[in-house]
């Protein structure tokens, strides 16, 4: 039986993908506006570069971008970066239609639920927070804390050891088959993947090694599984 529910954050539960772009390509103009020598184009082709080369956790794409740029880091033009990056990304910060209503019916069901997400630990409270989800969860387990990415087991057997559960008796909702389905199905969780359709050699896998996994096409559609 099921007793504790895990989420991934980005694209799970709310929408990173869409909004992040407009995000940088805003700070690329504002930067550029306030003296960075490049066009926009050329400015969002490094920057993707950079993001590509350290993450997209990393905390300081703006600072190696004026470097490579002007050959120091320019404190003005990072600081203008990343305000403008963070009033636009907070403004368009919107969750998903039925985000909200799915965690009141778990909430509700007395499922325990935690999120299981990559990235520095500050930055995942501060987007639940911002999102007004944060009273929901009982843990908040990071690759930060666990000292390893999903599909890396440890962070998923961290997550339900803070949690006080067995892994059988716990799911995990992610969008990326690669990193919550089969991180979560490796330690003997079931899972549900959402906003993602499996390629053939993806469902392939889930029959041959017959793993306990749903797809769904909305996280509303949630509480026709638990």
């Amino acid at each position: 039986m099921i007793k504790a529910v895990f989420f991934d954050i980005d694209d799970t539960l709310y929408d990173t993908s869409g909004f992040a772009k407009l995000a940088r390509k805003a700070a690329l103009q504002a930067m550029i506006d306030a003296g960075l020598p490049l066009s926009q184009q050329e400015a969002y082709l490094l920057l993707r570069e950079i993001i590509k080369e350290k993450g997209s956790n990393y905390d300081k794409h703006f600072n190696i971008l004026t470097k490579r740029v002007m050959g120091d880091e320019n404190p003005l033009l990072i600081a203008v970066g990343m305000i403008t990056y963070h009033n636009v990304k907070f403004a368009l910060l919107r969750l998903f239609p039925d985000t909200m209503s799915t965690l009141i019916y778990l909430k509700k069901k007395d499922y325990q639920m935690g999120v299981i997400s990559n990235g520095l630990t500050i930055k995942q409270w501060e987007k639940l927070i911002r999102l007004g989800l944060y009273h929901f969860f009982d843990e908040v387990v990071t690759s930060q804390e666990a000292g390893s990415e999903k599909p890396d087991s440890k962070i998923f057997q961290l997550a339900v050891e803070r949690m006080g559960c067995k892994a059988e008796e716990s799911v995990m909702v992610g969008n990326k088959f690669s990193e919550d389905i089969l991180g979560a199905t490796e330690v003997g969780m079931s899972a549900i993947l959402v906003n993602s359709e499996l390629t053939e050699n993806e469902k392939e896998i889930i029959e041959i090694e017959g793993l306990k996994v749903d797809v769904i096409s909305d996280i509303g559609q949630v509480n026709t599984i638990l």
